[in-house]
Protein backbone atom coordinates (compact mmCIF):
# COMPACT_ATOMS: atom_id res chain seq x y z
CA UNK A 1 0.00 0.00 0.00
CA UNK A 2 2.98 2.36 0.80
CA UNK A 3 3.62 1.96 -2.86
CA UNK A 4 0.21 2.96 -4.02
CA UNK A 5 0.12 6.04 -1.26
CA UNK A 6 3.72 7.60 -3.42
CA UNK A 7 2.20 7.18 -6.24
CA UNK A 8 -1.05 9.18 -5.17
CA UNK A 9 1.39 11.82 -3.52
CA UNK A 10 3.16 12.48 -6.48
CA UNK A 11 0.26 12.94 -8.02
CA UNK A 12 -0.93 15.53 -5.75
CA UNK A 13 -4.48 13.08 -4.85
CA UNK A 14 -3.19 12.84 -0.83
CA UNK A 15 -4.06 15.06 1.70
CA UNK A 16 -1.82 15.32 4.70
CA UNK A 17 -2.98 16.31 8.10
CA UNK A 18 -0.44 17.51 10.58
CA UNK A 19 -2.55 19.00 13.40
CA UNK A 20 -2.65 16.05 16.03
CA UNK A 21 -6.27 14.77 16.21
CA UNK A 22 -8.29 12.62 18.77
CA UNK A 23 -8.85 9.05 17.56
CA UNK A 24 -11.92 9.36 18.82
CA UNK A 25 -14.86 10.88 16.85
CA UNK A 26 -12.38 13.72 15.33
CA UNK A 27 -10.25 11.85 12.89
CA UNK A 28 -13.32 10.46 11.19
CA UNK A 29 -15.32 13.49 11.61
CA UNK A 30 -12.83 15.38 9.54
CA UNK A 31 -12.70 12.66 7.13
CA UNK A 32 -16.42 12.67 6.63
CA UNK A 33 -16.49 16.16 6.15
CA UNK A 34 -13.92 15.84 3.37
CA UNK A 35 -15.86 13.17 1.92
CA UNK A 36 -18.64 16.12 0.88
CA UNK A 37 -16.10 18.20 -1.07
CA UNK A 38 -13.09 16.02 -2.54
CA UNK A 39 -13.10 11.95 -2.80
CA UNK A 40 -8.98 12.14 -2.17
CA UNK A 41 -7.79 10.19 0.63
CA UNK A 42 -6.34 11.75 3.70
CA UNK A 43 -3.05 10.84 6.01
CA UNK A 44 -3.15 12.07 9.74
CA UNK A 45 0.04 12.28 10.66
CA UNK A 46 -0.31 13.14 14.57
CA UNK A 47 -2.98 10.75 16.24
CA UNK A 48 -3.28 11.16 20.21
CA UNK A 49 -2.25 8.38 21.68
CA UNK A 50 0.15 6.15 18.88
CA UNK A 51 2.71 6.98 16.80
CA UNK A 52 1.37 5.79 13.46
CA UNK A 53 -0.42 7.85 10.89
CA UNK A 54 -3.85 6.96 10.30
CA UNK A 55 -5.18 6.62 6.60
CA UNK A 56 -8.79 6.96 5.38
CA UNK A 57 -10.71 7.82 2.05
CA UNK A 58 -8.56 5.83 0.35
CA UNK A 59 -11.34 3.98 -2.04
CA UNK A 60 -13.89 6.42 -2.34
CA UNK A 61 -13.27 6.76 -5.96
CA UNK A 62 -14.40 4.39 -8.59
CA UNK A 63 -11.69 5.54 -10.86
CA UNK A 64 -9.07 4.35 -8.49
CA UNK A 65 -10.70 0.75 -8.40
CA UNK A 66 -10.28 0.99 -11.63
CA UNK A 67 -6.39 1.56 -12.05
CA UNK A 68 -5.79 -1.28 -9.24
CA UNK A 69 -7.25 -3.81 -11.43
CA UNK A 70 -5.72 -2.15 -14.31
CA UNK A 71 -9.24 -1.48 -16.54
CA UNK A 72 -8.48 0.61 -19.41
CA UNK A 73 -10.23 3.27 -20.88
CA UNK A 74 -12.32 0.97 -23.28
CA UNK A 75 -12.93 -1.57 -20.64
CA UNK A 76 -15.86 -1.67 -18.28
CA UNK A 77 -14.75 -2.34 -14.76
CA UNK A 78 -17.57 -5.36 -14.50
CA UNK A 79 -16.16 -6.90 -17.23
CA UNK A 80 -12.48 -6.49 -16.37
CA UNK A 81 -13.47 -8.51 -12.94
CA UNK A 82 -14.78 -10.87 -14.62
CA UNK A 83 -11.70 -11.56 -16.82
CA UNK A 84 -9.84 -11.08 -13.45
CA UNK A 85 -11.60 -14.10 -11.89
CA UNK A 86 -11.37 -16.32 -14.61
CA UNK A 87 -7.72 -16.00 -15.20
CA UNK A 88 -7.04 -16.14 -11.24
CA UNK A 89 -8.32 -19.34 -11.96
CA UNK A 90 -5.74 -20.69 -13.89
CA UNK A 91 -2.90 -19.70 -11.80
CA UNK A 92 -0.65 -22.65 -10.56
CA UNK A 93 1.52 -19.96 -8.51
CA UNK A 94 -0.13 -17.40 -7.11
CA UNK A 95 2.22 -16.54 -4.13
CA UNK A 96 5.86 -16.85 -2.98
CA UNK A 97 7.69 -17.32 0.22
CA UNK A 98 10.05 -14.74 1.72
CA UNK A 99 11.20 -14.26 5.00
CA UNK A 100 10.09 -11.80 7.51
CA UNK A 101 11.38 -7.96 7.11
CA UNK A 102 14.11 -7.08 8.96
CA UNK A 103 11.54 -4.00 9.86
CA UNK A 104 9.50 -5.53 11.49
CA UNK A 105 7.88 -4.37 15.27
CA UNK A 106 5.91 -6.16 17.85
CA UNK A 107 3.61 -4.58 20.11
CA UNK A 108 0.48 -4.67 20.87
CA UNK A 109 -3.16 -3.62 20.41
CA UNK A 110 -3.10 -0.48 22.01
CA UNK A 111 -0.03 0.48 20.62
CA UNK A 112 -2.41 1.21 17.37
CA UNK A 113 -4.04 4.52 16.20
CA UNK A 114 -7.73 2.83 16.35
CA UNK A 115 -10.56 4.90 16.11
CA UNK A 116 -13.89 5.79 16.88
CA UNK A 117 -16.11 6.26 14.44
CA UNK A 118 -20.10 7.00 15.24
CA UNK A 119 -21.49 8.58 18.60
CA UNK A 120 -22.84 5.57 20.12
CA UNK A 121 -20.27 3.11 19.04
CA UNK A 122 -18.98 0.72 22.39
CA UNK A 123 -15.68 1.07 21.88
CA UNK A 124 -13.08 1.77 19.01
CA UNK A 125 -13.27 -0.15 16.43
CA UNK A 126 -11.24 -2.22 13.66
CA UNK A 127 -13.15 -1.67 10.04
CA UNK A 128 -10.42 -2.16 7.15
CA UNK A 129 -9.49 -4.96 8.59
CA UNK A 130 -8.80 -7.46 5.83
CA UNK A 131 -9.49 -11.48 7.78
CA UNK A 132 -7.32 -13.89 5.97
CA UNK A 133 -8.08 -17.44 6.84
CA UNK A 134 -8.07 -21.28 5.59
CA UNK A 135 -10.98 -23.28 4.94
CA UNK A 136 -9.91 -26.06 7.34
CA UNK A 137 -11.06 -28.88 5.44
CA UNK A 138 -9.14 -27.84 1.87
CA UNK A 139 -6.75 -25.24 2.69
CA UNK A 140 -7.83 -22.36 0.35
CA UNK A 141 -7.29 -19.09 1.37
CA UNK A 142 -10.56 -16.67 1.75
CA UNK A 143 -10.06 -12.62 2.63
CA UNK A 144 -12.90 -10.83 3.91
CA UNK A 145 -13.99 -7.60 6.13
CA UNK A 146 -15.83 -8.25 9.61
CA UNK A 147 -16.27 -5.17 12.14
CA UNK A 148 -14.21 -5.63 15.05
CA UNK A 149 -14.59 -4.66 17.96
CA UNK A 150 -11.63 -3.68 21.04
CA UNK A 151 -12.02 -5.16 24.45
CA UNK A 152 -8.34 -5.29 25.54
CA UNK A 153 -5.03 -6.18 24.08
CA UNK A 154 -5.76 -9.72 24.01
CA UNK A 155 -9.48 -9.91 22.88
CA UNK A 156 -11.53 -8.74 19.75
CA UNK A 157 -15.36 -9.63 19.44
CA UNK A 158 -16.24 -9.79 16.04
CA UNK A 159 -19.12 -9.91 13.77
CA UNK A 160 -19.28 -13.15 11.14
CA UNK A 161 -22.08 -12.94 8.87
CA UNK A 162 -23.76 -16.23 8.50
CA UNK A 163 -23.70 -15.85 4.41
CA UNK A 164 -19.51 -15.47 4.74
CA UNK A 165 -16.89 -18.15 3.69
CA UNK A 166 -15.10 -17.39 7.26
CA UNK A 167 -18.44 -18.20 8.95
CA UNK A 168 -18.72 -21.36 7.83
CA UNK A 169 -15.22 -22.09 8.11
CA UNK A 170 -15.45 -21.27 11.87
CA UNK A 171 -18.44 -23.51 12.44
CA UNK A 172 -16.63 -26.30 10.94
CA UNK A 173 -13.87 -25.91 13.25
CA UNK A 174 -16.16 -25.80 16.26
CA UNK A 175 -18.06 -28.18 15.30
CA UNK A 176 -14.76 -30.35 16.02
CA UNK A 177 -13.99 -28.16 19.12
CA UNK A 178 -11.40 -26.61 17.66
CA UNK A 179 -10.12 -22.46 17.35
CA UNK A 180 -9.89 -21.26 13.77
CA UNK A 181 -6.62 -19.75 13.35
CA UNK A 182 -6.82 -16.05 11.27
CA UNK A 183 -5.03 -13.17 10.78
CA UNK A 184 -6.14 -9.25 10.25
CA UNK A 185 -4.22 -7.31 7.72
CA UNK A 186 -4.26 -3.65 7.85
CA UNK A 187 -3.21 -1.55 5.21
CA UNK A 188 -3.16 -4.46 2.62
CA UNK A 189 -1.88 -4.02 -0.88
CA UNK A 190 -4.91 -2.63 -3.15
CA UNK A 191 -5.27 -5.73 -4.82
CA UNK A 192 -5.94 -7.51 -1.65
CA UNK A 193 -8.38 -5.25 -0.28
CA UNK A 194 -10.02 -4.99 -3.53
CA UNK A 195 -10.13 -9.06 -3.25
CA UNK A 196 -11.30 -9.75 -0.29
CA UNK A 197 -14.41 -7.87 -1.32
CA UNK A 198 -14.86 -10.00 -3.54
CA UNK A 199 -17.33 -12.85 -3.35
CA UNK A 200 -15.95 -16.12 -5.24
CA UNK A 201 -17.83 -19.31 -6.11
CA UNK A 202 -16.82 -21.58 -2.97
CA UNK A 203 -13.53 -23.29 -4.48
CA UNK A 204 -12.28 -19.42 -5.75
CA UNK A 205 -9.02 -18.11 -3.73
CA UNK A 206 -9.16 -14.48 -3.15
CA UNK A 207 -5.27 -14.25 -2.90
CA UNK A 208 -5.30 -15.92 -6.52
CA UNK A 209 -7.57 -13.18 -7.31
CA UNK A 210 -5.23 -10.80 -5.56
CA UNK A 211 -2.16 -12.11 -7.79
CA UNK A 212 -4.30 -12.03 -11.28
CA UNK A 213 -4.79 -8.42 -10.11
CA UNK A 214 -1.16 -7.81 -9.62
CA UNK A 215 -0.36 -9.52 -12.64
CA UNK A 216 2.40 -11.58 -10.70
CA UNK A 217 2.80 -13.26 -7.49
CA UNK A 218 2.18 -12.06 -4.06
CA UNK A 219 5.03 -12.44 -1.69
CA UNK A 220 3.78 -14.38 0.90
CA UNK A 221 6.08 -14.75 4.62
CA UNK A 222 5.07 -17.01 8.08
CA UNK A 223 3.31 -15.61 10.74
CA UNK A 224 4.79 -15.87 13.85
CA UNK A 225 2.14 -17.46 16.31
CA UNK A 226 -0.29 -19.30 13.73
CA UNK A 227 -0.36 -21.55 11.19
CA UNK A 228 -1.10 -18.96 7.99
CA UNK A 229 1.05 -17.16 5.12
CA UNK A 230 0.76 -13.47 5.41
CA UNK A 231 1.50 -11.37 2.58
CA UNK A 232 4.54 -9.84 3.71
CA UNK A 233 3.80 -6.07 2.12
CA UNK A 234 0.71 -5.77 5.06
CA UNK A 235 1.66 -3.13 7.18
CA UNK A 236 -0.35 -4.18 10.15
CA UNK A 237 -0.59 -7.82 11.26
CA UNK A 238 -3.31 -9.00 13.96
CA UNK A 239 -2.55 -12.59 14.85
CA UNK A 240 -5.53 -14.83 16.88
CA UNK A 241 -7.90 -17.48 17.01
CA UNK A 242 -11.89 -17.49 17.07
CA UNK A 243 -12.21 -19.46 19.62
CA UNK A 244 -15.09 -22.02 19.45
CA UNK A 245 -17.98 -22.01 21.72
CA UNK A 246 -18.16 -18.78 22.96
CA UNK A 247 -19.94 -15.62 22.29
CA UNK A 248 -19.81 -12.55 24.30
CA UNK A 249 -21.52 -8.80 24.01
CA UNK A 250 -20.12 -7.00 20.83
CA UNK A 251 -21.67 -3.33 19.35
CA UNK A 252 -23.30 -1.13 19.43
CA UNK A 253 -21.53 0.08 16.03
CA UNK A 254 -23.03 2.41 13.21
CA UNK A 255 -23.28 -0.20 10.04
CA UNK A 256 -22.73 0.61 6.49
CA UNK A 257 -26.52 1.33 6.26
CA UNK A 258 -26.68 4.08 7.90
CA UNK A 259 -27.88 3.00 11.55
CA UNK A 260 -27.01 1.47 14.53
CA UNK A 261 -26.39 -2.33 14.81
CA UNK A 262 -27.32 -3.06 18.66
CA UNK A 263 -25.71 -5.08 20.89
CA UNK A 264 -25.63 -8.80 20.79
CA UNK A 265 -23.75 -11.87 21.44
CA UNK A 266 -20.64 -12.32 18.77
CA UNK A 267 -17.43 -14.25 18.12
CA UNK A 268 -14.39 -13.83 20.08
CA UNK A 269 -11.21 -13.13 18.83
CA UNK A 270 -8.04 -13.61 20.58
CA UNK A 271 -5.21 -12.13 19.83
CA UNK A 272 -2.36 -13.59 19.87
CA UNK A 273 0.68 -11.28 18.16
CA UNK A 274 0.41 -7.82 17.06
CA UNK A 275 2.98 -6.15 14.74
CA UNK A 276 3.59 -3.96 12.33
CA UNK A 277 6.10 -2.84 9.95
CA UNK A 278 8.40 0.45 10.08
CA UNK A 279 7.00 3.55 9.20
CA UNK A 280 3.71 1.35 8.77
CA UNK A 281 0.43 2.99 8.36
CA UNK A 282 -2.95 2.31 10.00
CA UNK A 283 -5.73 2.19 7.62
CA UNK A 284 -9.24 3.42 9.17
CA UNK A 285 -12.62 3.19 6.93
CA UNK A 286 -16.05 4.93 8.23
CA UNK A 287 -18.62 2.51 7.26
CA UNK A 288 -21.36 3.15 4.83
CA UNK A 289 -19.48 6.16 3.06
CA UNK A 290 -18.15 5.99 0.15
CA UNK A 291 -14.53 4.73 0.97
CA UNK A 292 -16.64 1.70 2.11
CA UNK A 293 -19.25 1.11 -0.29
CA UNK A 294 -17.58 2.24 -3.78
CA UNK A 295 -15.59 -1.05 -3.78
CA UNK A 296 -18.62 -3.23 -2.13
CA UNK A 297 -20.62 -2.12 -5.14
CA UNK A 298 -18.46 -2.42 -7.46
CA UNK A 299 -17.31 -6.12 -6.31
CA UNK A 300 -20.85 -7.07 -6.00
CA UNK A 301 -22.26 -5.26 -9.57
CA UNK A 302 -19.52 -7.14 -11.01
CA UNK A 303 -20.79 -10.69 -9.66
CA UNK A 304 -24.74 -9.39 -11.24
CA UNK A 305 -22.55 -8.70 -14.30
CA UNK A 306 -20.91 -12.39 -14.78
CA UNK A 307 -24.85 -13.73 -14.05
CA UNK A 308 -26.41 -11.69 -16.37
CA UNK A 309 -23.99 -11.88 -19.14
CA UNK A 310 -24.12 -15.84 -19.36
CA UNK A 311 -28.17 -15.89 -19.07
CA UNK A 312 -29.15 -12.46 -21.24
CA UNK A 313 -27.28 -11.16 -24.79
CA UNK A 314 -26.67 -6.87 -24.94
CA UNK A 315 -25.77 -6.77 -21.12
CA UNK A 316 -23.34 -3.47 -21.37
CA UNK A 317 -22.59 -2.89 -17.97
CA UNK A 318 -23.84 -3.11 -14.43
CA UNK A 319 -23.68 -0.52 -11.45
CA UNK A 320 -24.73 -0.82 -7.62
CA UNK A 321 -24.21 3.14 -7.16
CA UNK A 322 -25.56 4.76 -4.83
CA UNK A 323 -25.95 2.01 -2.14
CA UNK A 324 -25.04 -1.71 -2.85
CA UNK A 325 -29.42 -2.54 -2.43
CA UNK A 326 -29.61 -1.46 -5.90
CA UNK A 327 -28.52 -2.71 -9.13
CA UNK A 328 -28.44 -0.87 -12.35
CA UNK A 329 -28.33 -2.82 -15.71
CA UNK A 330 -27.74 -0.92 -19.01
CA UNK A 331 -28.85 -2.77 -22.32
CA UNK A 332 -28.03 -2.49 -26.16
CA UNK A 333 -32.11 -3.68 -26.20
CA UNK A 334 -32.78 -5.70 -29.08
CA UNK A 335 -36.43 -7.32 -28.85
CA UNK A 336 -39.46 -6.55 -26.82
CA UNK A 337 -39.34 -8.14 -23.36
CA UNK A 338 -35.44 -7.57 -23.74
CA UNK A 339 -35.83 -5.55 -20.47
CA UNK A 340 -37.71 -7.79 -18.49
CA UNK A 341 -35.77 -10.58 -19.25
CA UNK A 342 -32.73 -9.09 -17.56
CA UNK A 343 -34.83 -7.85 -14.69
CA UNK A 344 -35.43 -11.44 -13.58
CA UNK A 345 -32.05 -12.49 -14.27
CA UNK A 346 -30.46 -9.73 -12.12
CA UNK A 347 -33.06 -10.95 -9.75
CA UNK A 348 -31.75 -14.37 -8.81
CA UNK A 349 -28.44 -13.46 -9.41
CA UNK A 350 -27.42 -12.14 -5.78
CA UNK A 351 -29.88 -12.96 -3.00
CA UNK A 352 -28.62 -10.32 -0.17
CA UNK A 353 -28.47 -7.23 -1.99
CA UNK A 354 -30.88 -6.69 -4.78
CA UNK A 355 -33.73 -5.02 -3.65
CA UNK A 356 -34.43 -2.52 -6.25
CA UNK A 357 -33.53 -3.65 -9.87
CA UNK A 358 -33.48 -1.11 -12.75
CA UNK A 359 -33.06 -1.75 -16.67
CA UNK A 360 -31.99 1.26 -18.57
CA UNK A 361 -31.16 2.39 -22.61
CA UNK A 362 -27.34 2.47 -23.63
CA UNK A 363 -27.78 5.95 -23.63
CA UNK A 364 -28.09 6.39 -20.50
CA UNK A 365 -25.42 7.06 -17.24
CA UNK A 366 -25.75 4.18 -15.14
CA UNK A 367 -23.22 6.10 -12.33
CA UNK A 368 -26.27 8.83 -12.47
CA UNK A 369 -29.01 8.01 -10.43
CA UNK A 370 -30.61 11.78 -11.97
CA UNK A 371 -30.12 9.94 -15.10
CA UNK A 372 -31.76 6.37 -14.05
CA UNK A 373 -34.71 8.06 -12.28
CA UNK A 374 -35.13 10.50 -15.70
CA UNK A 375 -35.46 7.55 -18.10
CA UNK A 376 -37.78 5.73 -15.81
CA UNK A 377 -40.48 9.29 -15.48
CA UNK A 378 -39.78 10.21 -19.23
CA UNK A 379 -39.74 6.56 -20.99
CA UNK A 380 -43.05 5.00 -20.48
CA UNK A 381 -45.87 4.33 -17.70
CA UNK A 382 -45.13 4.38 -14.09
CA UNK A 383 -47.53 0.94 -13.24
CA UNK A 384 -46.98 -1.55 -16.40
CA UNK A 385 -43.06 -1.20 -16.52
CA UNK A 386 -42.46 -1.93 -12.54
CA UNK A 387 -42.57 -5.00 -10.75
CA UNK A 388 -43.26 -6.26 -7.17
CA UNK A 389 -42.33 -9.77 -6.18
CA UNK A 390 -43.72 -9.66 -2.54
CA UNK A 391 -42.04 -12.32 0.29
CA UNK A 392 -38.84 -12.55 -1.60
CA UNK A 393 -35.84 -13.39 1.31
CA UNK A 394 -33.20 -10.19 1.42
CA UNK A 395 -29.91 -9.43 3.32
CA UNK A 396 -29.23 -12.23 5.86
CA UNK A 397 -28.83 -10.17 8.90
CA UNK A 398 -32.68 -9.13 9.22
CA UNK A 399 -34.58 -10.72 11.80
CA UNK A 400 -37.55 -8.16 11.19
CA UNK A 401 -38.11 -8.84 7.26
CA UNK A 402 -37.00 -4.93 6.52
CA UNK A 403 -35.01 -6.09 3.29
CA UNK A 404 -37.76 -8.63 2.37
CA UNK A 405 -39.88 -8.20 -1.04
CA UNK A 406 -38.34 -6.74 -4.30
CA UNK A 407 -38.79 -4.29 -6.64
CA UNK A 408 -37.85 -4.25 -10.41
CA UNK A 409 -38.52 -1.32 -12.83
CA UNK A 410 -38.07 -1.07 -16.63
CA UNK A 411 -36.66 2.38 -17.65
CA UNK A 412 -35.57 1.74 -21.55
CA UNK A 413 -37.89 2.90 -24.41
CA UNK A 414 -40.91 1.30 -25.59
CA UNK A 415 -40.03 -1.46 -27.98
CA UNK A 416 -40.53 -0.03 -32.00
CA UNK A 417 -41.05 3.79 -30.52
CA UNK A 418 -36.88 4.40 -29.78
CA UNK A 419 -36.69 7.28 -32.76
CA UNK A 420 -39.46 9.24 -30.71
CA UNK A 421 -36.94 9.27 -27.47
CA UNK A 422 -33.64 10.71 -29.13
CA UNK A 423 -32.09 13.01 -26.72
CA UNK A 424 -31.81 16.37 -27.64
CA UNK A 425 -28.44 18.18 -27.93
CA UNK A 426 -26.61 21.14 -28.38
CA UNK A 427 -23.43 20.84 -31.03
CA UNK A 428 -20.08 21.83 -29.67
CA UNK A 429 -20.89 21.26 -25.89
CA UNK A 430 -18.15 19.07 -25.18
CA UNK A 431 -15.09 20.78 -27.11
CA UNK A 432 -16.00 24.36 -24.64
CA UNK A 433 -13.39 25.54 -22.31
CA UNK A 434 -15.55 27.97 -19.64
CA UNK A 435 -12.24 29.71 -18.78
CA UNK A 436 -12.33 30.62 -22.52
CA UNK A 437 -15.06 33.11 -22.15
CA UNK A 438 -14.95 33.31 -18.17
CA UNK A 439 -11.18 33.78 -17.04
CA UNK A 440 -11.78 33.73 -13.30
CA UNK A 441 -13.97 31.03 -13.69
CA UNK A 442 -14.06 28.39 -11.21
CA UNK A 443 -15.82 25.00 -10.99
CA UNK A 444 -15.14 24.69 -7.53
CA UNK A 445 -16.69 27.86 -6.39
CA UNK A 446 -19.06 28.46 -9.01
CA UNK A 447 -22.59 27.66 -7.27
Amino acid sequence: MRHYLSRLRARGELLTVTREVDPRYEAAAVARRLQQETSKPVLFENVRGSTLPVLLNLYSDHQRLREIIRCSADETFCARLDREITLAATLDNPTEHVPLPDDWITGKLSDLPILTYHARDGAPYITAGVFLAKDPDTGRNNLSFHRSMVVSDDELRIRLGSSHDLAQFQMRAEARGEALEAVILLGAAPEIFMSACVSLPPDGDEMSLASAMRGGPIAMRRALTVDLDVPVSAEIVIEGRILPNERRPEGPFGEFMGYYVEVGDNHVFEVTHVGWREGAVFQGLICGSNEDLRPLEAATAARIYKTLSSQVRGVLDVSCQPTVMNTIIKIDKQYDGHAQHALLAALGSHLDYNKLVMVVDKDVDIYNLDEVIWAFLTRGRADTRTMVLHDVPGFYRDPHKDHWGRLAIDATKPWGREAEFERKSIPGVENIVLGDYLPHFDKRTAA
